[in-house]
Formats: C-alpha cells, sequence, structure tokens
C-alpha cells in the first residue's frame, strides 16, 4: 500500500472520528467519579483523583497532547510537570472560592491549540510550551477542584495526589509511546502524531461547541 494510500485513509478515519464526536456533542460533563458525591475518605479521594482526568475527555486529550508535544526533547518530561504543579495552584485557587472566568472554553481550547500544533507540526521552543502548558494547567486544576469542594483533609490530599499521579503517567506514557513511534515511522506522509493531533484537535472543538451553546 502506498504512502499516498495510507495517508488518505488515515484522513477517512480521522474524519469519521471528529463526526462522531460532533455528534455526540452534548452539554459538558460534570467528570464526577462518585456520581457527584464528595470523597469522605482517603480511598474515595484517591479514586476521584484518578477518574476525574480520565473521563473528563477533554483533559484526557490535553494531557496525551502534552505528552506528544514533548516527543523528542530531551527535557520533555518536565513539561507535563509544569502543567500538574499549576493544576495543583488551579485547584487551590477554586477551594479558595476565587473565580477563573471562561474555565471550560479554555480548557477547550487548549486542547484545541495543542491539537493543532501535533497536526501541523510546528511547536515552540521547550521553555514556551512549558510556559503554555503551565497556563492550561491553572485552568484544568480548577475544573478539578469543582469535585472536591467542601471535602475534609484527609480526601483533598489523597485526591490531589491521584490526579496528580495518574496525570503525568499519562503524559509519560505518551511520550515513551510518542518517541517509540517516530523511530518506527520515519518521514510518513501522514504521521501518527499528526492524527493523534486531529483527534485531540476535534475533541477539543466538540468540548468547546458545548460550552458555547450550553
Amino acid at each position: 500500500m502506498s504512502k499516498i494510500e495510507v495517508s488518505r485513509q488515515q484522513s477517512q478515519v480521522g474524519f469519521l472520528v471528529c463526526i462522531g464526536l460532533l455528534s455526540a456533542a452534548g452539554p459538558a460533563i460534570a467528570h464526577h467519579a462518585l456520581d457527584g458525591k464528595i470523597p469522605s475518605n482517603f480511598f474515595e479521594g484517591f479514586v476521584s483523583g484518578l477518574a476525574h482526568p480520565i473521563i473528563g475527555l477533554d483533559h484526557f486529550a490535553f494531557i496525551v497532547a502534552i505528552g506528544l508535544l514533548a516527543v523528542g526533547l530531551s527535557r520533555g518530561a518536565l513539561i507535563p510537570a509544569g502543567f500538574i504543579l499549576t493544576a495543583l495552584v488551579g485547584t487551590g485557587i477554586h477551594l479558595l472560592k476565587l473565580d477563573l472566568p471562561g474555565a471550560e472554553m479554555i480548557i477547550a481550547g487548549s486542547a484545541i491549540a495543542f491539537g493543532v500544533m501535533l497536526f501541523t507540526q510546528q511547536r515552540p521552543n521547550f521553555m514556551a510550551l512549558t510556559a503554555l502548558a503551565s497556563g492550561a494547567g491553572l485552568f484544568h486544576g480548577y475544573a478539578y477542584g469543582e469535585s472536591i469542594v467542601g471535602a475534609q483533609m484527609t480526601p483533598l490530599l489523597a485526591y490531589l495526589l491521584g490526579f496528580s499521579l495518574i496525570q503525568y503517567a499519562i503524559s509519560l506514557l505518551a511520550l515513551l509511546i510518542g518517541n517509540w513511534t517516530m523511530k518506527k515511522f520515519t518521514r510518513p506522509t501522514f504521521s501518527p502524531l499528526q492524527f493523534a493531533g486531529f483527534v485531540i484537535c476535534s475533541i477539543g472543538t466538540v468540548f468547546l461547541t458545548s460550552s458555547l451553546l450550553g
């Protein structure tokens, strides 16, 4: 099969994914692992922290995008670390009952922006990319805070630990897979990372549309 045919097939699959996501668009999901219940102990807090970045597709897409954009960078693992640190700050802002306006739209926009960088294979330098990821982390963390407002200190700390560990693990796994992929697919017409960028951008578009219409 020629590279042109492979590229065409990948584009068709990406188009179908986009259509499927758009057809499923609705009000933004509230991302509660415990059906809206506030965690009351360490276990519930930890599980809720692990689940929130996964069941929230917009968050998950962005975490994966961070890892994939770090592919090939010698200090790439520091980029998601910066994101997680500012996400903790963002959660703290929410717990202090301070307001970050337009958080859901900025979260969706961050997925779109990082997806576009992957798709176009254009990314800023390490410092700029870290700054962008860290800036987005404030708003992602602010959204995470909604699930833990009102919890006691033990489940709160467990929640923070859970979402920090799962996000770093996902982003590092994406980084490792991305590095392996780039070694296997040398100079492809349409690389797997570009395809991932297209899907991530589509997810961000769905959630942005949902936020605007909601």
